[in-house]
């Protein structure tokens, strides 16, 4: 099988390596900068608790057209980076390409066949459609990435907890496509779950991510400082009874209460988000995936969303302030 890794950061590092490093794959990447020099200077690398792994890139290049069709495409780009990357990846993919999305938040097809969203877009994650008209829905299976892993350095995934991925159909239900990539990717090392409900379980994972990311984002505070104050815990449940609002009006329901999610992200530890860990590397932020594309479904259902409007203004303007956030045009 033909794999190509589009966005070599942690995770695309980490998946890559490991499918590199079993040689069942022909793995290659297509990156740019910095992680492109290292790719092609030392090959894929991953350093984790029982191992270490450095295998070969097949092929590494800023151009997808160096690259030529594929079987599989991993999308592990950031959120603000997709607009540029879905028009760039069109040589990637072939009448029979599969492309997996293993990104934070709400991916761009999730309004997808959705009558209660109106069967459309999210402008927040796509504004003017044009991720949807270079990636074909057709091609795309949904994903969700349960395991902690950081880029200390280009080229080098550094996997810190878990091993989860969950893979599944769009639209749901079972396929033998979705049956071979899950199988892929157990082979590789992972802990893979076939879901019949993929945007089911996008949803409940981003119901934590919902506040911790932005809140941590403003305060510089770990998970564990965010869940020991009362008062900041109270504003996080609300704007989560918000979302289960939202959730249970789009076929996404969640029966769990926000305290009893909380006790399982304390588990985690004294972790940084991913949007923490972006503000102090001075990158964009992923805001619209993770809070704006709530509020957005919130306005089209006439869900009242006060807390997750607050967070979301919030979070905005110390990300405009800092240049992590486009200024309004």
């Amino acid at each position: 099988m033909k794999v190509c890794i589009a966005g070599v950061g942690a995770v695309g590092g980490l998946v890559g390596a490991r499918m590199a490093g079993l040689g069942q794959a022909r793995v290659s990447a297509f990156t740019r900068g910095a992680t492109l020099w290292a790719l092609r200077k030392h090959g894929w690398r991953l350093h984790a608790a029982d191992r270490r792994v450095q295998a070969p890139v097949t092929a590494a290049s800023d151009r997808a057209e160096d690259l030529g069709p594929q079987d599989l495409v991993i999308l592990c780009v950031k959120g603000p980076a997709m607009a540029a990357v879905a028009p760039a990846i069109g040589p990637l993919l072939g009448d029979h390409t599969i492309v997996l999305p293993l990104m934070n938040g709400v991916p761009w097809w999730f309004g997808e066949g959705v009558a209660a969203l109106g069967d459309r877009p999210l402008l927040s994650v796509d504004p003017d459609g044009g991720i949807a008209r270079s990636i074909p829905f057709a091609c795309v299976l949904g994903g969700v990435v349960h395991l902690a892993v950081q880029a200390p350095e280009p080229g080098l995934a550094l996997l810190r907890m878990g091993n989860g991925l969950i893979v599944g159909e769009p639209r749901g239900g079972s396929s033998a496509r979705v049956a071979r990539i899950g199988k892929l990717l157990a082979t590789a090392g992972f802990d893979v779950t076939v879901s019949e409900n993929v945007r089911r379980d996008i949803w409940y994972k981003l119901w934590g991510n919902l506040t911790m990311n932005p809140v941590s984002a403003l305060t510089g505070a770990t998970a564990d400082r965010i869940l020991d104050d009362e008062l900041v815990r109270a504003l996080n449940s609300a704007a989560m009874r918000e979302a289960r609002t939202i959730g249970a009006a789009i076929g996404c329901p969640i029966e769990q209460e926000p305290e009893a999610r909380h006790q399982v992200t304390r588990k985690l530890g004294a972790f940084k988000t991913s949007m923490l860990q972006d503000v102090e590397a001075g990158r964009p932020l992923e805001l619209d995936a993770i809070v704006g594309a709530v509020r957005e479904m919130g306005q089209r259902l006439a869900v009242d969303t006060p807390m997750i409007d607050a967070l979301y203004g919030l979070t905005r303007l110390m990300a405009r302030t800092r240049g992590l956030y486009p200024v309004a045009g």
